[in-house]
């Protein structure tokens, strides 16, 4: 595959500092890094986005995460490797991403049970972090970009 957008460097100095801040309140969220690598991997395997997926993984093996939950996440609910507080935010990164017509979306059932686990900045991070991982996802996928490769 081949970059659609030869050079990223010539877009907009204000988008790169508003996702620099994303970034940063994620992070003031206090969810564990793990956690939130798991997140964007789950996002990033339904959108089918190679680069956020390789991605993903690595940023979950520096924070400590092991290949064998990394290799299960696409089947979370059937695999033994994960706690019931990275279930309900698992749950929350699938029905907030898969957003097609018809639908339900993020129902009662999902939010009580992430709000179980989760305070109301951690509840936040999340959901910031599901956002702007489909954000990468559209783009990357839009332009092509190829696994293995950073943004600069």
């Amino acid at each position: 595959m081949e970059n659609r957008l030869k050079n990223k460097n010539t877009n907009n100095p204000d988008v790169w500092t508003a996702i620099q801040h994303l970034h940063k309140a994620i992070a003031a969220g206090g969810v564990d890094q793990k956690l939130l690598a798991l997140v964007h991997l789950r996002v990033s395997q339904i959108n089918s986005c190679s680069p956020c997926v390789h991605a993903a993984a690595t940023g979950a093996k520096k924070a400590g995460d092991t290949d064998e939950r990394l290799h299960n996440v696409a089947a979370w609910r059937e695999a033994p490797f994960y706690t019931d507080a990275e279930r309900a935010a698992l749950s929350l990164a699938e029905a907030a991403t898969r957003l097609q017509d018809g639908a339900d979306g993020v129902t009662d059932e999902i939010w009580e049970e992430v709000d179980a686990h989760f305070t109301e900045e951690e509840f936040g991070a999340l959901n910031l972090e599901i956002a702007l991982t489909n954000f990468f996802n559209r783009i990357n996928r839009t332009i092509k970009e190829p696994a293995g490769r950073t943004w600069s």
